[in-house]
């Protein structure tokens, strides 16, 4: 860690040592750096023959960092123009000789505040140091998004994003506030925290944060500012303008898995399996590359419900035997194991997953309705109508009440074409407990569309696209049915 003294002042020389000193112990002073001590250096910069830090280069003081076993060396000068002094410091990657960072801090002369000055340095350094090594632990997706001084606000943020991960989205949302506490331009944080509450369909507080996050956009680098415009599209525009954000961000940095999970999410939503495919695909690739395991399971059961889409059972398959590897006994990959096994006639197998499926969700605490009614979509999607619609009427039984119990055997019925006019019977129930629910709205239009009264329909219809919280694909596609079967109608 030399500083060279490129002054005409003697005192200059004095500081050098202490420049160096000081740093050193402010360094150490934090658990996550391993810093070499004045000793060591010391000794070794005299072992080279080095009387005089000013001759010393950085060749040198990187072959002097490697002697020492450091993959870094801080390697700094002293300058004064007049009262004026100067405190330069260079990162240097010991290897290659590379200069990782630059500081600089420049103070009108005055022996009093030099301590302040060093100490300031110092920190610049500190800060750098650790929020580099806790980005290089932590994250892979976050590094071209990252932009904070305070690896404390950086620690925030990285807990919260594994308890995202993990579905706790209100313990996520605390760890996100007290890093904008701290850093309240964190905008990949804000990004989080308002995808926190759209995952739990509060579209309300995610829309606000998402515009709190919008509203800096002028302030940010381009991929922040990219990454911000998906957000907005997400609630405010439709799919395909998520689209276009998505692949210019994939042109600028195309070593983002998450990048192309949502990339392939996009697609996803619009029925477009073909293109989400590859999307899947490539994140598991780059994730793969890296030497990690995806950010969570969604990566597998999105890329696997593409392939079920599709009819590409046996490669489902496979991608679920890897998937187990890095998640086992996961119940979002139980869920999609069972909907495979009955899908291909394997029922035995079936019966395993819902089994462990089951076990695992009463320990996660679900109710005996909520599990009842999951059960039954493991049913309706590997093509078991029968059984299904028990399990619905039986989670039914169990919270009568319950609208979207109710909404649920409502539109299986309904879209399955096994009872229209009792799903609808059903529907008007459940809006008579929220009658300005989109989602319900939706299916009884899409009852009455299959009665052919379309005029109703279309009312129907449109009132739930007015009140849809973020675009919905479904609701586009019955809308178009609708208003297609009405222009055949009058030409009719």
């Amino acid at each position: 860690m030399p500083f060279k003294n490129m002054t005409n002042d003697s005192i200059w020389n004095i500081w050098q040592d202490g420049i160096q000193n000081l740093l050193i112990t402010a360094l150490s002073s934090s658990e996550e750096l391993k810093v070499r001590q004045p000793e060591s250096i010391t000794g070794l910069i005299q072992g080279q023959g080095f009387t005089n830090y000013s001759s010393i280069t950085p060749s040198v003081a990187s072959t002097i960092s490697r002697k020492l076993d450091a993959s870094l060396l801080v390697y700094g000068s002293v300058n004064q123009a007049g009262s004026t002094v100067r405190l330069n410091a260079q990162l240097i990657n010991s290897g290659n000789e590379e200069v990782v960072k630059s500081f600089q801090i420049e103070k009108v002369l005055n022996e009093g505040i030099l301590f302040r000055v060093i100490d300031s340095l110092s920190v610049q350094i500190k800060n750098f140091l650790i929020l580099s090594k806790l980005v290089n632990e932590h994250s892979y997706d976050a590094r071209s998004v990252v932009t904070t001084n305070s690896p404390e606000a950086y620690r925030y943020f990285m807990n919260g994003t594994k308890s995202f991960r993990k579905l706790d989205y209100p313990s996520a949302r605390t760890l996100y506030y007290k890093a904008l506490d701290i850093d309240s331009n964190l905008v990949v944080a804000l990004i989080y925290l308002s995808s926190s509450y759209r995952n739990q369909q509060m579209y309300d507080e995610a829309k606000k944060w998402c515009l709190k996050a919008y509203e800096k956009r002028e302030q940010m680098s381009v991929l922040q500012r990219l990454y911000t415009n998906w957000l907005h599209a997400c609630y405010l525009e439709t799919p395909w303008e998520e689209i276009r954000y998505l692949k210019e961000i994939t042109e600028i940095d195309d070593q983002q898995p998450n990048t192309f999970y949502i990339l392939g999410n996009a697609y996803n939503n619009i029925g477009e399996f073909g293109n989400a495919i590859p999307m899947y695909e490539m994140a598991l690739e780059i994730s793969k590359s890296w030497g990690s395991k995806p950010s969570w399971v969604y990566n597998y059961t999105e890329l696997g419900f593409c392939l079920h889409s599709t009819g590409r059972f046996k490669k489902e398959a496979r991608l679920y035997k890897k998937a187990e590897k890095d998640f086992p006994d996961n119940p979002a990959l139980l869920y999609k194991q069972a909907v495979l096994s009955l899908s291909v006639g394997k029922t035995k197998a079936a019966d395993e997953y819902i089994e462990k499926y089951k076990s695992i969700r009463k320990e996660n605490s679900w109710s005996e309705a909520r599990l009842t009614s999951s059960i039954a979509g493991i049913f309706s999607e590997g093509g078991f109508d029968d059984k299904a619609e028990e399990y619905y009427q039986k989670a039914l039984s169990l919270e009568p009440q319950d609208p979207e119990r109710i909404h649920s055997l409502a539109w299986f019925l309904i879209d399955k074409d096994r009872d229209v006019n009792k799903g609808l019977e059903l529907t008007d129930n459940a809006l008579e407990m929220d009658p300005d629910n989109h989602s319900y709205l939706d299916t009884k239009g899409w009852g009455l569309y299959k009665l052919g009264k379309y005029k109703e329909a279309l009312e129907l219809l449109e009132r739930s696209w007015e009140l849809k919280p973020v675009y919905d694909h479904e609701i586009f596609l019955h809308l178009e049915a609708t208003r297609k079967a009405l222009a055949d109608n009058v030409r009719n």
